[in-house]
């Protein structure tokens, strides 16, 4: 059990969390009053790249939720600071949509379809056989190849969608070569998240609906995990894996009514 009332920091997924597609989940509205009323420091934490900060706030907003842009931090915002990290001034070829173009672009990164340092995939329509031949070609010449997150695939309205991972796989296969994944759950995603929340790991919770990111990123963490069946994982998928998470509910809206039990 978790006492949500003693926790600092709430970092949440948002796909399959918050919403699937443009539709709102349950109990998605109490929670998120109840952590703006109760003065709780939060941060959707999404693998998805292909949308700004401000793009989701968007979205929120028409949604009904009024959340302000920092409480976002996406995975094109995370490969954008490796990077930059990494290699300063480097170049790329990038398959993906705003997200991933305007993090990279704000890291003083250019745009190469010649001879890049670097391939970057992240979800977007821009994915295309020309665009994976290209990517392809220049990985064997020497670029190296990042994914923006290891998701495989995403809930959406009427079912899934392919992720990056699986978006990444044709590159993988047909040139060797391995990629480096910057989303959740990799550590660096996490830590950033704790460190714009000024949370300690054991101030915070991790709240997603994916065993293999979320939850696994929570817990090497060392923070409290919830999963939430109301997008990818299942009690049945729970057991596949090696480690559980903290509490397994329904939907966001159950943090609320544990917090308040137990006022």
């Amino acid at each position: 059990m978790i006492d949500f009332n003693d926790k600092k920091g709430f970092i949440c997924d948002m796909d399959g969390v918050i919403y699937h597609g443009n539709q709102i989940l349950p109990g998605v509205v109490e929670f998120i009053d109840w952590l703006q009323r109760e003065k709780k420091d939060f941060l959707f934490l999404t693998n998805n790249s292909g949308s700004t900060p401000k793009e989701l706030q968007q979205k929120l907003m028409r949604m009904g939720l009024n959340v302000s842009e920092e409480h976002f931090y996406t995975s094109a915002l995370a490969t954008a600071a490796f990077l930059k990290a990494q290699s300063p001034g480097c170049s790329v070829y990038a398959i993906g949509e705003a997200g991933l173009l305007n993090a990279l672009y704000d890291a003083g990164i250019t745009m190469n379809d010649v001879n890049p340092d670097y391939v970057v995939v992240g979800e977007g329509k821009s994915y295309s056989l020309d665009t994976l031949t290209k990517a392809t070609n220049l990985v064997m010449n020497g670029a190296k190849l990042i994914g923006a997150n290891s998701d495989i695939s995403g809930p959406i309205e009427n079912g899934i969608a392919p992720a990056c991972r699986a978006l990444v796989a044709p590159i993988e296969l047909a040139t060797g070569k391995q990629a480096y994944f910057c989303g959740k759950p990799n550590p660096l995603m996490m830590r950033t998240g704790l460190n714009l929340l000024g949370c300690h790991s054991g101030e915070a919770v991790m709240i997603g609906d994916r065993m293999d990111t979320d939850i696994i990123s929570g817990m090497e963490c060392g923070m409290a995990t919830v999963l939430v069946l109301s997008g990818v994982s299942t009690r049945e998928t729970v057991n596949t894996f090696a480690y559980r998470p903290t509490m397994i509910l329904d939907g966001v809206g159950d943090i609320v009514h544990f917090a308040e039990y137990r006022e």
